[in-house]
């Protein structure tokens, strides 16, 4: 699967991510990337809100990662290769990454592999090329571009197809 989307302001950046978190519903792992202020935050104050979270959203360059935690909005399908279900009102832990300063030990030592791709949390990682062999082949993969000041080509795709 491949979508391209083309933005022309940081409103429709945000509508973007909003519409990908009505698709969500649990163990998604994220990966944003693309050139600094290309709109991979923006991109997520979008999906943030889609989730119903309450702001501010801020990005985690600093702190390295940020946890939300919001129950889940609506009825999920029933897997049924494990017969379980996600019901309506679930916790959902949405962890949110900058690996930008940090290396794949790091991410492990901040207990990424307890919390991503579980049922229960939802995974954003900002500059996931820094940590790109942890990433599980499952992951969406979604690339900001430069088009203009106000222009972004927005590129969503999973790991194998780029």
């Amino acid at each position: 699967m491949i979508n391209e989307f083309i933005t022309q302001s940081s409103l429709q950046t945000k509508k973007l991510g909003s519409l990908l978190a009505e698709e969500l519903c649990g163990g998604e792992i994220i990966c944003l990337s693309g050139d600094l202020g290309a709109g991979k935050t923006t991109f997520t104050q979008g999906l943030l809100k889609g989730l119903k979270i309450k702001g501010p959203y801020t990005s985690p360059t600093f702190a390295i990662a940020k946890v939300y935690k919001v129950k889940s909005y609506k009825v999920h399908k029933v897997n049924s290769k494990e017969k379980t279900s996600k019901v309506k009102g679930q916790m959902l832990n949405v962890f949110h990454i900058d690996a930008y300063r940090i290396n794949s030990k790091d991410l492990l030592e901040l207990g990424f592999k307890d919390f991503a791709g579980k049922e229960n949390s939802i995974t954003i990682i900002e500059w996931p090329e820094k940590v790109r062999k942890l990433i599980p082949t499952n992951a969406l993969w979604i690339n900001f571009q430069w088009l203009s000041e106000k222009e972004r080509e927005i590129t969503i795709s999973t790991k194998k197809e780029l």
